[in-house]
């Protein structure tokens, strides 16, 4: 009997949650531009580390 197939993990949600947690602290920072993009980038790197560790 085969094993069942693995499902793949969502690598779009630490994006959207860097998108909040970002743009939250950039507002507290005074910054909210900044902080959006650097949350964007930081869910893109954990995107992009779910996608190979699945690769």
């Amino acid at each position: 009997m085969a094993p069942p197939p693995r499902t793949p993990s969502a690598g779009g949600f630490p994006i959207a949650i860097g998108a909040l947690g970002g743009t939250a602290i950039g507002l507290y920072a005074g910054q909210p531009s900044i902080g959006f993009l650097a949350g964007i980038a930081a869910g893109v790197v954990l995107a992009v580390l779910i996608w190979w560790r699945e690769r």
